[in-house]
């Protein structure tokens, strides 16, 4: 799936692009499934939030058949290759819940200088494309994103490992509101199976979850691969160290996959 040129400028200007329905409802239902199937398991990779809910899945993808595949699907992989001009590698793959009722908070903070910081990686020529899982809402602890502050470049932070049980290198308040004020905060919302991607250094964060609504989203960290990590510090479930270039699928893979599954469940 190849990007059109004003989705590109869109992105280049604000640092983010939200593209509705990008994932059919077989698709979606496929992979809401296997997310639940990914939270029941107890693993390394599977992160719990303080209270005790799940908070990450890490590297699923490894070891579950539908998220391999959407490792490899071409409307995740192509445009990440579209903008950075050459092949990626998998820098990190993981599903973020918010369990209803209490899914926490992820703070402030832009992704490139955890992966700078914590993995070595040199540029900011890596990002973030997802998935929602669930129907994203503006009560149920959506991503709120600065637009326009990737522009600011990468920003001074302070490493944060108190507020909760992922640690991130976050910004101050008052960082936070200086580039609010110029470029304000906007909450990408929409229904299952839609895809968000956005800039390295676009700062972004989300409140927590008090509502009955759950809030998954699955999200490739795919890196160029002139962009490789250089002094990697996190295990490898989060900071892979297969600089592989990730190749894409069938178009119709993800989709054979799910009628299959549930022609096998109806048998």
């Amino acid at each position: 799936m190849k990007l059109t040129p004003e989705q590109l400028e869109v992105f280049d200007r604000e640092g983010w692009i939200f593209i509705p329905d990008a994932f059919s409802p077989e698709e979606v239902e496929l992979m809401r499934e296997s997310a639940n199937e990914v939270f029941r398991t107890q693993r390394p990779e599977i992160w719990m939030e303080k209270s005790g809910v799940p908070r990450t899945a890490f590297a699923c993808h490894t070891y579950n058949e539908c998220f391999r595949i959407l490792a490899n699907d071409h409307r995740l992989v192509e445009p990440l290759e579209q903008i950075f001009g050459e092949k990626c590698y998998m820098h990190q793959f993981k599903i973020n819940a918010k369990s209803s009722f209490s899914g926490d908070v992820w703070q402030w903070h832009q992704d490139f200088p955890t992966w700078h910081k914590d993995d070595g990686m040199p540029e900011p020529r890596a990002m973030n494309i997802s998935v929602f899982l669930d129907d994203v809402m503006p009560i149920n602890g959506p991503l709120m994103l600065v637009p326009r502050s990737h522009k600011s470049g990468t920003i001074d932070t302070e490493h944060d490992t108190s507020t909760t049980a992922y640690p991130l290198w976050t910004l101050d308040n008052a960082k936070v509101a200086e580039l609010v004020e110029q470029g304000g905060i906007v909450a990408p919302t929409g229904k299952a199976g839609g895809l968000l991607m956005f800039h390295a250094n676009l700062v972004h964060g989300s409140a927590g979850n008090i509502t009955p609504f759950p809030r998954k989203i699955v999200y490739l960290t795919l890196s160029a691969l002139s962009n490789k990590i250089q002094k990697p510090t996190r295990p490898e479930f989060i900071a892979h160290t297969d600089f592989t270039p990730v190749s894409t699928l069938p178009e119709d893979t993800l989709a054979n996959h799910a009628r299959a599954r549930k022609a096998e469940a109806a048998a």
